[in-house]
């Protein structure tokens, strides 16, 4: 790696070295200020193709939902499965991955017979693979399952070509991801196109039910909430002697800022999602801490943190997520009411109602396979029937939230929503970013230090 003078993830991210070969792609500053020209093209294409299935007079809907994705690794491949096992009238046409070798995921999905069809000249490879996709006019419905760094401009570029989408969360890992996503969240209803997101708990039925007793006043006037995510630990990818330092951090896109958003936003969005929900509103402010203890040393992320966030009516949410092997596990959310607990855990772990004196008054199991699986079905039936879901600002609501924990952490300052969704210029993609370039060597934050951009 280049040695470079001590910064953080956010002014790391941002150096580039120039450089004109074919993987550069636009960065979101020009994406932004000017329009994508790829994708304006891409637009046309899919005006002038075959009608995207949702599109076309009710006798033509018969034909099967043509699938593409973008992506894939596990959770492209867990996609794949959840999509093609619950919907009958689908068929994946198209796939794009960076690494050629990823396309014999294919072989795996034989069990589905003719959903899946996807002929060699359409399994996509390379950084630029994705646009394949979007200019196929045979694909009606996209997948995108890549690290979260590049879903915001995907997301928008993807809306721009007239695709209805699948995003996996989180939406965006920074300030000017969020602005992205918004924009598409817009264009998608302006175009009647659906955005589904992978918040599959907003479909896990004790989730549905629990929440929708809370804002019935089942446990009285809401007071406050404790939220976790903390697990034993995440996988690393050691560095390949071949690789360059942008093909390594792609790689082991887990433990880079610029990709993942760290814990908080690519892992614990689920809870932070959940919080917004209960609240049923975003933040006004937070503030907290963290820190790392067990990370490997060239690994950008924190391995906890501990945020404290204020919401509309002065309610308080402690929220906290880890990831440090042999601590203890805790994946819940904890609802204090003026009459009763609510209390919902993740996984399939169920939800219970009790009054104050801890006496139960209801209680779900919990399903998050059905759950994964639904959040498919109600994409396509939404595509089917005419009346598309676009459902992409609440999980970008979300992301946004994550966003804020970490940078309170990071920086050590008490942030505010306003200051970043309107005045922040934080934006964690490379702007000249090109697979074959040198990175500046990983640094992670140290309060007091990193600043608040």
């Amino acid at each position: 790696m280049k040695k470079t003078d001590r910064t953080s993830p956010a002014e790391s991210a941002s150096r580039q070295p120039n450089s004109e070969s074919s993987s550069r792609q636009p960065s979101r500053r020009e994406f932004l200020s000017k329009g994508s020209a790829a994708s304006a093209g891409l637009a046309g294409a899919a005006v002038l193709g075959r009608a995207v299935r949702g599109a076309e007079p009710e006798a033509g809907s018969s034909e099967p939902v043509r699938l593409g994705i973008i992506g894939l690794g596990g959770r492209g491949t867990g996609a794949l499965n959840d999509t093609l096992s619950i919907n009958d009238n689908v068929r994946l046409v198209a796939t794009a991955d960076l690494d050629p070798k990823k396309h014999q995921v294919l072989k795996r999905l034989d069990k589905y017979g003719d959903k899946v069809a996807v002929p060699e000249n359409k399994q996509h490879s390379g950084i630029d693979s994705y646009k394949h996709i979007l200019d196929d006019a045979d694909v009606d419905l996209v997948l995108l399952t890549t690290p979260p760094g590049f879903r915001p401009q995907y997301l928008l570029e993807a809306v721009m070509s007239g695709k209805h989408v699948f995003a996996e969360k989180p939406t965006c890992v920074d300030p000017v991801g969020y602005r992205m996503c918004l924009d598409a969240h817009q264009k998608a209803l302006d175009n009647n196109t659906a955005i589904v997101t992978g918040t599959q708990y907003r479909r896990q039925t004790n989730y549905v039910e629990a929440i929708r007793r809370i804002h019935e006043g089942a446990i009285g006037d809401l007071i406050n909430m404790t939220a976790r995510y903390c697990s034993r630990g995440i996988w690393y990818r050691a560095r390949k002697e071949e690789m360059t330092d942008t093909e390594y951090q792609l790689y082991n896109w887990m433990h880079f800022i610029w990709l993942s958003g760290d814990q908080i936003v690519e892992q614990a969005v689920h809870n932070i999602d959940t919080m917004n929900w209960v609240m049923n509103a975003n933040p006004v402010s937070a503030f907290g801490g963290g820190g790392r203890f067990t990370r490997p040393e060239d690994s950008e992320m924190w391995d906890s943190m501990a945020i404290d966030y204020t919401y509309p009516g002065n309610r308080q949410v402690s929220f906290m997520c880890r990831q440090i092997p042999g601590a203890a596990a805790d994946n819940s959310n904890v609802i204090y009411g003026s009459e009763g607990i609510a209390t919902i855990l993740g996984g399939n772990g169920g939800a219970t109602i009790t009054d104050r004196d801890g006496k139960e008054i209801w209680s779900m199991k919990g399903d998050i396979g059905a759950a994964y699986k639904q959040e498919h079905k109600d994409l396509v039936d939404s595509i089917r029937s005419g009346k598309p879901i676009v459902e992409l600002k609440q999980t970008a609501d979300s992301s946004m939230t994550a966003v804020l924990g970490r940078i309170a952490a990071y920086t050590g300052q008490n942030v505010s929503w306003d200051f970043l969704v309107k005045d922040s210029e934080l934006g964690l993609f490379p702007e000249d970013f090109n697979v074959k370039n040198s990175r500046p060597e990983p640094q992670f934050a140290i309060p007091g230090k990193t600043e608040l951009i």
